[in-house]
């Protein structure tokens, strides 16, 4: 049965692990290739088994290690076309990384299929992925994006599991240390979710089907993991659905040692 390991999560890279222990893909390689390498281990996965690696955007936090991994163990990668010219303008990736774009009407590789949809954010051409396994569950990645659009929660909609952003909290961010021009960018909608707009979302998603989910990307400087996920229990709360009954939530802190959603 093919389950998710969040490896990393946050600001400081982010990197999850989708599939088997014989067989698997990775989202976006945002630390190096040897602390990607490490994760797995510890999860006893080995690194041979990673089949692709699918990227949502050009930032480091979600590139970091992906020259080094995808040249070293000969693993495809897949992105919009321009998160791909981005990334060799930047020299992010070269010659020796495998590389393909793939398009809004997705693909299939080792009976999995993965279809992109468009993310807001600040970058060439982001994406976030919906991944359907053998097994027909669908797992929806949906992070770095200011805004959920309708076409967005079209995507999410119906899955059994989404990974929904929960960056920041509001009242942190506004009052915390960061320059204006960089707490304007976050607000934006180009930006990221704040907990108040995760649990507004999930809530909606709950009501499509969606079972389980899994808060990432959090903010060290602007959230707290507990004050992310009392805000989308809440959210919950008041809408009368029940924890571990009507849905289930974790948190995806910066390295977890365990598997989180199966």
């Amino acid at each position: 049965m093919p389950r998710l390991y969040p490896l990393f999560s946050g600001s400081s890279g982010n990197c999850y692990y989708l599939g088997t222990n014989e067989s698997g893909i990775l989202i976006d390689a945002g630390r190096s290739a040897k602390q990607i390498k490490t994760a797995l281990e510890e999860r006893e996965l080995d690194i041979k088994n990673v089949r692709a690696i699918f990227i949502t955007h050009e930032h480091i936090d979600h590139t970091k290690g992906l020259r080094v991994l995808a040249s070293r163990y000969g693993m495809k990668v897949y992105a919009s076309d321009g998160t791909i010219k981005e990334m060799e303008y930047k020299a992010l990736i070269n010659e020796s990384v495998n590389i393909s774009p793939i398009t809004l009407d997705g693909m299939e590789t080792d009976d999995v299929r993965i279809t992109p949809f468009r993310i807001s954010h600040d970058c060439a051409e982001g994406y976030g992925y919906v991944v359907e396994t053998a097994d027909g569950r669908k797992t929806a990645f949906a992070t770095d994006t200011g805004i959920i659009s309708s076409d967005i929660e079209s995507a999410l909609s119906g899955c059994d599991t989404v990974v929904l952003e929960s960056n920041h909290d509001i009242g942190m961010l506004q009052n915390g240390y960061y320059p204006y021009q960089l707490k304007k960018r976050i607000l934006s909608d180009h930006g990221h979710l704040s907990n108040d707009s995760c649990a507004d979302i999930a809530v909606r998603l709950a009501r499509s089907g969606t079972t389980r989910f899994v808060l990432a990307h959090l903010s060290k400087e602007n959230n707290i993991p507990f004050l992310a996920e009392q805000t989308s229990v809440c959210a919950f709360e008041e809408n009368k659905m029940k924890r571990n009954l009507d849905y289930m939530l974790t948190v995806a802190e910066e390295k977890d040692n365990k598997y989180l959603i199966y």
